[in-house]
C-alpha cells in the first residue's frame, strides 16, 4: 500500500523530545475514539468473568486435591 505524502510546513519546528503534555493530549484524543460498552453489557461481562474464574478455580482445586491424594497413596504417606 502506498503511503500518502504530507506537505511539510518549514516554519513549524518539530521536536523529537518527549513532552508529557503532548502525551496526555494524545491519550485523551485516543480515549475519545474508544467505543465504550454500555453499563448493562459491562455488568454482564463482569459477571461472566467472575463465574468462569470461580468455576475454573474450583475445577483446578478438585484436580489438585485428587492428584495430591493419589501421590500420597502411591508414596505410602
Amino acid at each position: 500500500m502506498a503511503r500518502k505524502t504530507v506537505p511539510v510546513n518549514k516554519n513549524v519546528k518539530i521536536s523529537n523530545r518527549f513532552s508529557i503534555f503532548r502525551f496526555f493530549a494524545e491519550v485523551i484524543g485516543e480515549l475519545r475514539k474508544v467505543s465504550w460498552p454500555s453499563r448493562q453489557e459491562a455488568t454482564r461481562l463482569t459477571i461472566l468473568v467472575l463465574v468462569l474464574s470461580i468455576t475454573i478455580g474450583i475445577f483446578l482445586g478438585i484436580v489438585d486435591y485428587v492428584f495430591s491424594r493419589m501421590m500420597a497413596f502411591l508414596s505410602g504417606t
